[in-house]
């Protein structure tokens, strides 16, 4: 676990990419980390100003058992169901983040500060069910800076939209394509106007599009590795990097249209883009690689420990590595089709492996609940 004292003297860095406009939130959360004070000594540092969580994070966190136990017994004694049981833990430890992160939240006019916790993520080809989920999650955590987050599937586009015209604020996550992108700020825009409608406060709404960018390169990389060529090989970690810079070409080019001008004009935010999976899956590339070569004004980067602890330690920001790069992005995805690699392949498979790594995650958690209210002799139906 990242110690205040380490983040403190190795965060010049992390300094250098909040200055260059990028907002760093931690992909981790646990009561361990909560109830220890770490959270709030990382917060305090300046740096880290928002937490992201998602299936699997809960899952080492809670299947461990390390600081539920006496909540766990509670919740025995009341004979609460498994998905009850889940919900009421990590909701608590939500809740409990967002208390931490309150006056970053304050101090951002909502900007940051923020606490993101995922829908079931089962409901991920249900919209009505994710639209209710995403109530449920708002009402439970009861705190302003809660961000729900919602796949972006194709039932999750019109769930973001309802969500957001209802006035809550969404963490959209699991995008890969830059085609699912734009149908996510759609969705964003489109529920803005729904909410712009019902009269409801533009600047009080706020919203992320999680793009995922590791696992394109581990996806990629393997096909380029199969077909072993010289041109192949030479492409190996420049997919990943490619599909996030034009992602953010899309971003500048959707909210700075008409249709986003009059939402503009009523105070309403951008959806800004937060570069998700940054933690490098292949040892032979830089740790810091999707952080250093992503570096945008209005954007957020949420790293997994290692991945935070390698920027305060030897992380080469050198301002802004996106927006000059569109050209070569896609030379480098057109390079990488015409090997005969399909990109909308590719980003099909990874949504659908999302979904389903997160569904197995979810279930482990279950599962992991399930026992230990068991042993404390409550059947957990």
């Amino acid at each position: 676990m990242i110690t205040v004292t380490e983040a403190t003297a190795n965060a010049g860095a992390l300094k250098r990419l909040s200055d260059e406009g990028v907002s760093i939130w931690l992909d981790d959360l646990s009561r361990r980390r909560i109830e220890s004070g770490d959270l709030a000594g990382l917060v305090s540092t300046g740096n880290i100003v928002g937490v992201t969580t998602n299936p699997s994070i809960f899952q080492a966190a809670i299947g461990s058992g390390e600081g539920y136990e006496e909540q766990l017994a509670d919740l025995a004694v009341r004979g609460v169901t498994v998905d009850e049981a889940v919900r009421m833990m990590t909701t608590a430890d939500v809740r409990a983040a967002a208390d931490v992160l309150r006056p970053v939240y304050d101090a951002t006019g909502g900007r940051d500060g923020r606490v993101s916790i995922e829908v079931d993520p089962r409901l991920a080809h249900d919209t009505a069910a994710t639209v209710a989920e995403a109530r449920q999650l708002a009402w439970l955590v009861d705190r302003p800076n809660v961000m729900i987050k919602i796949p972006a599937t194709k039932a999750g586009l019109p769930a973001i939209t309802e969500v957001i015209g209802a006035g809550i604020s969404v963490n959209v996550t699991l995008i890969f394509s830059l085609e699912r992108y734009r149908e996510v700020m759609d969705a964003y825009i489109a529920g803005l106007e729904k909410a712009q409608a019902a009269g409801l406060d533009l600047s009080a709404i706020h919203s992320v599009a999680s793009f995922f960018v590791s696992r394109v390169d581990s996806e990629i990389d393997k096909r380029l590795t199969l077909l072993g060529t010289d041109e192949a090989l030479a492409l190996k970690g420049r997919a990943a990097l490619a599909n996030a810079r034009l992602a953010y070409e899309a971003y500048e080019q959707v909210f700075a249209g008409p249709r986003w001008q009059a939402l503009g004009g009523a105070r309403a935010n951008r959806q800004r883009p937060l570069w998700a999976s940054t933690g490098v899956k292949d040892p032979a590339y830089k740790d810091t690689l999707y952080v250093d070569e992503l570096v945008a004004p209005g954007t957020v980067n949420t790293m997994p420990e290692a991945t935070l602890n390698a920027v305060a330690d030897h992380g080469d920001v050198q301002g802004d590595t996106v927006t000059g790069g569109y050209a070569q992005a896609r030379a480098d995805l057109a390079a990488v089709e015409r090997l005969g690699i399909s990109y909308d392949e590719v980003v099909r498979q990874l949504e659908d492996e999302g979904v389903a790594k997160f569904e197995v995650a979810w279930q482990d958690l279950l599962d992991a609940v399930t026992k230990s209210l068991n042993s404390k002799g409550v059947d957990a139906e």
